[in-house]
Protein backbone atom coordinates (compact mmCIF):
# COMPACT_ATOMS: atom_id res chain seq x y z
CA UNK A 1 0.00 0.00 0.00
CA UNK A 2 0.98 3.79 -1.49
CA UNK A 3 0.26 6.58 0.44
CA UNK A 4 -0.06 9.67 -2.18
CA UNK A 5 1.17 13.07 0.11
CA UNK A 6 2.27 16.15 -1.37
CA UNK A 7 3.64 18.85 1.68
CA UNK A 8 1.75 21.56 0.15
CA UNK A 9 -1.25 19.70 1.10
CA UNK A 10 -1.00 21.18 4.65
CA UNK A 11 -1.26 24.77 3.01
CA UNK A 12 -3.84 26.35 4.25
CA UNK A 13 -5.99 27.40 1.15
CA UNK A 14 -8.93 28.57 2.42
CA UNK A 15 -11.41 29.36 5.36
CA UNK A 16 -12.84 26.31 5.54
CA UNK A 17 -13.07 23.10 7.73
CA UNK A 18 -11.53 20.79 5.10
CA UNK A 19 -8.21 23.80 4.71
CA UNK A 20 -8.18 23.82 8.50
CA UNK A 21 -4.22 23.84 9.83
CA UNK A 22 -3.31 20.54 11.35
CA UNK A 23 -6.16 18.73 9.55
CA UNK A 24 -3.02 16.86 7.16
CA UNK A 25 -0.44 16.74 10.01
CA UNK A 26 -3.27 15.36 12.16
CA UNK A 27 -3.44 12.01 9.38
CA UNK A 28 0.53 12.21 8.42
CA UNK A 29 1.14 11.06 12.56
CA UNK A 30 -1.20 8.54 12.49
CA UNK A 31 0.66 7.02 9.05
CA UNK A 32 3.96 8.10 8.21
CA UNK A 33 5.32 5.11 10.85
CA UNK A 34 3.23 2.42 8.56
CA UNK A 35 3.39 3.44 5.27
CA UNK A 36 5.78 4.68 2.38
CA UNK A 37 4.71 8.25 1.25
CA UNK A 38 4.83 9.05 -2.75
CA UNK A 39 4.73 12.66 -4.05
CA UNK A 40 2.71 13.63 -7.00
CA UNK A 41 2.72 15.55 -9.79
CA UNK A 42 -0.12 18.12 -10.36
CA UNK A 43 -3.15 17.73 -12.90
CA UNK A 44 -2.40 19.62 -15.74
CA UNK A 45 -5.17 21.49 -17.85
CA UNK A 46 -5.93 19.00 -19.96
CA UNK A 47 -6.81 16.28 -17.10
CA UNK A 48 -9.20 19.00 -15.66
CA UNK A 49 -10.56 19.15 -19.11
CA UNK A 50 -12.03 15.60 -18.94
CA UNK A 51 -14.49 16.25 -16.49
CA UNK A 52 -14.68 19.91 -15.67
CA UNK A 53 -15.89 22.74 -18.19
CA UNK A 54 -13.43 25.75 -19.37
CA UNK A 55 -15.64 28.03 -17.40
CA UNK A 56 -15.45 26.09 -14.15
CA UNK A 57 -11.69 25.84 -14.71
CA UNK A 58 -11.60 29.71 -15.34
CA UNK A 59 -12.98 30.13 -11.80
CA UNK A 60 -11.08 28.03 -9.90
CA UNK A 61 -8.40 29.56 -11.57
CA UNK A 62 -9.27 33.01 -10.28
CA UNK A 63 -8.86 31.78 -6.37
CA UNK A 64 -5.35 31.74 -6.97
CA UNK A 65 -3.38 29.64 -4.10
CA UNK A 66 -6.90 27.45 -3.94
CA UNK A 67 -5.95 26.40 -7.75
CA UNK A 68 -2.65 25.40 -7.09
CA UNK A 69 -3.58 22.92 -4.50
CA UNK A 70 -6.83 21.70 -5.87
CA UNK A 71 -4.16 21.09 -9.47
CA UNK A 72 -1.92 18.95 -6.88
CA UNK A 73 -4.74 17.23 -5.21
CA UNK A 74 -6.45 16.12 -8.61
CA UNK A 75 -2.78 14.92 -9.31
CA UNK A 76 -2.52 12.44 -6.06
CA UNK A 77 -6.01 11.26 -7.06
CA UNK A 78 -4.45 10.40 -10.42
CA UNK A 79 -0.80 9.22 -9.34
CA UNK A 80 -3.24 6.84 -6.77
CA UNK A 81 -5.27 5.60 -10.04
CA UNK A 82 -2.26 5.25 -11.84
CA UNK A 83 -0.25 2.62 -9.11
CA UNK A 84 -3.52 0.88 -8.70
CA UNK A 85 -3.63 0.12 -12.14
CA UNK A 86 -0.39 -1.27 -12.34
CA UNK A 87 -1.20 -3.14 -9.22
CA UNK A 88 -0.02 -1.69 -6.12
CA UNK A 89 -3.26 -0.32 -3.91
CA UNK A 90 -2.67 3.22 -3.07
CA UNK A 91 -4.39 6.05 -0.58
CA UNK A 92 -4.47 9.95 -1.84
CA UNK A 93 -3.78 11.51 1.13
CA UNK A 94 -5.25 14.67 -0.48
CA UNK A 95 -6.69 17.98 -0.26
CA UNK A 96 -9.23 19.65 -1.27
CA UNK A 97 -11.86 17.25 -1.37
CA UNK A 98 -13.59 16.87 -5.02
CA UNK A 99 -17.00 14.79 -4.58
CA UNK A 100 -18.95 18.00 -5.00
CA UNK A 101 -17.48 19.11 -7.79
CA UNK A 102 -20.03 18.86 -11.03
CA UNK A 103 -18.81 19.53 -14.42
CA UNK A 104 -19.53 23.12 -14.28
CA UNK A 105 -20.42 23.73 -10.78
CA UNK A 106 -18.72 22.69 -6.74
CA UNK A 107 -20.04 23.70 -3.28
CA UNK A 108 -18.69 21.62 0.11
CA UNK A 109 -15.50 22.56 0.10
CA UNK A 110 -14.75 21.08 -3.42
CA UNK A 111 -13.19 22.68 -6.48
CA UNK A 112 -12.25 19.58 -9.13
CA UNK A 113 -13.38 16.28 -8.97
CA UNK A 114 -10.64 13.98 -7.99
CA UNK A 115 -11.75 10.57 -8.24
CA UNK A 116 -13.63 11.55 -11.60
CA UNK A 117 -10.63 12.86 -13.13
CA UNK A 118 -8.42 9.60 -11.79
CA UNK A 119 -10.69 7.42 -13.27
CA UNK A 120 -11.46 9.29 -16.65
CA UNK A 121 -7.98 9.37 -17.29
CA UNK A 122 -7.86 5.60 -16.81
CA UNK A 123 -10.62 5.58 -19.19
CA UNK A 124 -9.17 7.63 -21.48
CA UNK A 125 -5.84 5.55 -21.26
CA UNK A 126 -7.66 2.26 -21.99
CA UNK A 127 -6.35 0.87 -18.48
CA UNK A 128 -9.75 0.78 -17.26
CA UNK A 129 -13.18 0.18 -19.35
CA UNK A 130 -15.41 0.18 -16.21
CA UNK A 131 -15.06 1.49 -12.76
CA UNK A 132 -16.93 1.24 -9.45
CA UNK A 133 -16.52 3.87 -7.10
CA UNK A 134 -18.10 3.77 -3.43
CA UNK A 135 -18.33 6.85 -1.47
CA UNK A 136 -18.40 6.65 1.99
CA UNK A 137 -18.35 10.16 3.08
CA UNK A 138 -21.12 11.60 5.44
CA UNK A 139 -22.59 13.46 2.25
CA UNK A 140 -23.79 12.73 -0.91
CA UNK A 141 -21.17 12.47 -4.06
CA UNK A 142 -23.73 15.05 -6.10
CA UNK A 143 -20.67 15.76 -8.21
CA UNK A 144 -19.24 12.34 -9.08
CA UNK A 145 -23.30 10.92 -9.53
CA UNK A 146 -23.57 14.07 -11.71
CA UNK A 147 -20.38 13.69 -14.14
CA UNK A 148 -20.89 10.17 -14.62
CA UNK A 149 -24.81 10.21 -15.20
CA UNK A 150 -25.21 8.20 -18.31
CA UNK A 151 -22.07 6.55 -18.40
CA UNK A 152 -22.84 2.60 -17.88
CA UNK A 153 -19.87 1.53 -17.08
CA UNK A 154 -18.59 3.94 -13.94
CA UNK A 155 -21.16 2.88 -11.17
CA UNK A 156 -21.21 5.05 -8.18
CA UNK A 157 -22.63 3.98 -4.85
CA UNK A 158 -22.84 5.60 -1.48
CA UNK A 159 -25.01 3.52 1.18
CA UNK A 160 -28.44 6.15 2.13
CA UNK A 161 -29.19 4.47 5.66
CA UNK A 162 -28.12 6.25 8.80
CA UNK A 163 -27.68 2.85 10.50
CA UNK A 164 -24.27 1.29 11.23
CA UNK A 165 -24.19 -1.77 10.66
CA UNK A 166 -26.62 -0.98 7.58
CA UNK A 167 -24.26 1.07 6.30
CA UNK A 168 -21.32 -1.69 6.22
CA UNK A 169 -24.34 -4.74 5.44
CA UNK A 170 -25.38 -2.34 2.40
CA UNK A 171 -21.81 -1.96 1.35
CA UNK A 172 -21.17 -6.23 1.62
CA UNK A 173 -24.39 -6.36 -0.21
CA UNK A 174 -23.21 -4.50 -2.82
CA UNK A 175 -19.63 -5.33 -3.57
CA UNK A 176 -21.25 -8.84 -3.57
CA UNK A 177 -23.16 -8.23 -6.77
CA UNK A 178 -20.37 -5.64 -8.33
CA UNK A 179 -17.96 -5.63 -11.32
CA UNK A 180 -15.36 -3.51 -12.53
CA UNK A 181 -11.99 -3.04 -13.98
CA UNK A 182 -11.11 -1.34 -10.61
CA UNK A 183 -13.09 -0.05 -6.87
CA UNK A 184 -12.20 3.64 -6.17
CA UNK A 185 -12.87 4.82 -2.71
CA UNK A 186 -14.29 8.34 -1.91
CA UNK A 187 -13.23 8.05 1.53
CA UNK A 188 -14.49 10.47 3.55
CA UNK A 189 -14.30 10.26 7.44
CA UNK A 190 -16.80 12.86 8.89
CA UNK A 191 -19.45 9.94 9.85
CA UNK A 192 -17.56 9.07 12.65
CA UNK A 193 -18.84 8.81 16.29
CA UNK A 194 -17.17 11.37 16.96
CA UNK A 195 -17.28 13.58 13.78
CA UNK A 196 -20.41 15.12 12.12
CA UNK A 197 -22.00 12.35 11.37
CA UNK A 198 -22.09 10.88 14.84
CA UNK A 199 -22.44 7.29 13.14
CA UNK A 200 -19.46 4.96 12.42
CA UNK A 201 -16.90 3.42 14.87
CA UNK A 202 -13.04 3.21 14.29
CA UNK A 203 -12.91 -0.55 13.57
CA UNK A 204 -16.23 0.14 10.55
CA UNK A 205 -13.74 1.97 8.51
CA UNK A 206 -11.12 -1.27 8.70
CA UNK A 207 -14.16 -3.89 8.08
CA UNK A 208 -15.08 -1.10 5.12
CA UNK A 209 -11.17 -1.44 3.76
CA UNK A 210 -11.52 -5.23 3.75
CA UNK A 211 -14.82 -5.25 2.04
CA UNK A 212 -12.73 -3.24 -0.85
CA UNK A 213 -9.67 -5.25 -0.39
CA UNK A 214 -11.94 -8.20 -0.85
CA UNK A 215 -14.01 -7.11 -3.93
CA UNK A 216 -11.05 -6.07 -5.51
CA UNK A 217 -8.79 -9.40 -5.45
CA UNK A 218 -11.83 -10.80 -6.02
CA UNK A 219 -13.32 -8.88 -9.06
CA UNK A 220 -10.54 -6.68 -10.97
CA UNK A 221 -7.36 -8.30 -10.20
CA UNK A 222 -6.65 -6.47 -6.71
CA UNK A 223 -7.15 -3.00 -7.73
CA UNK A 224 -7.70 -0.25 -5.55
CA UNK A 225 -7.16 2.90 -4.90
CA UNK A 226 -8.94 5.61 -2.29
CA UNK A 227 -8.83 9.74 -2.03
CA UNK A 228 -9.36 11.69 1.07
CA UNK A 229 -12.71 13.39 0.88
CA UNK A 230 -14.51 14.65 4.38
CA UNK A 231 -13.44 14.25 8.19
CA UNK A 232 -12.77 16.88 10.71
CA UNK A 233 -12.35 16.22 14.32
CA UNK A 234 -8.53 16.27 14.30
CA UNK A 235 -8.34 13.54 17.35
CA UNK A 236 -9.28 11.26 15.67
CA UNK A 237 -9.04 11.39 11.80
CA UNK A 238 -5.47 10.14 11.86
CA UNK A 239 -6.84 7.16 13.77
CA UNK A 240 -10.05 6.28 11.14
CA UNK A 241 -7.46 6.79 7.94
CA UNK A 242 -5.03 4.13 9.34
CA UNK A 243 -7.75 2.20 10.44
CA UNK A 244 -8.96 2.12 6.83
CA UNK A 245 -5.61 1.43 5.21
CA UNK A 246 -4.76 -1.27 7.23
CA UNK A 247 -8.42 -2.99 5.95
CA UNK A 248 -7.83 -1.87 2.64
CA UNK A 249 -3.97 -2.73 1.84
Amino acid sequence: MKVVYHPRYEEVYENDPAAEAGRMESMLREITPCYDLVKPEPATPDDIRLVHTEEHIRLVQSTGLAYEIALLAAGGAIKSADLAAAGEPAFGLIRPPGHHASQGHCWGFCFFNNVAIAIARLRKEGKITSALILDIDLHYGDGTANIFNGVSEVTYFQPGTRDRRQFVDDISRFLGEARADIVAVSAGFDRHEDDWGGMLKTEDYQAIGRLVKGFAEKACQGKRFGVLEGGYNHDVLGRNVRAFLEGMG
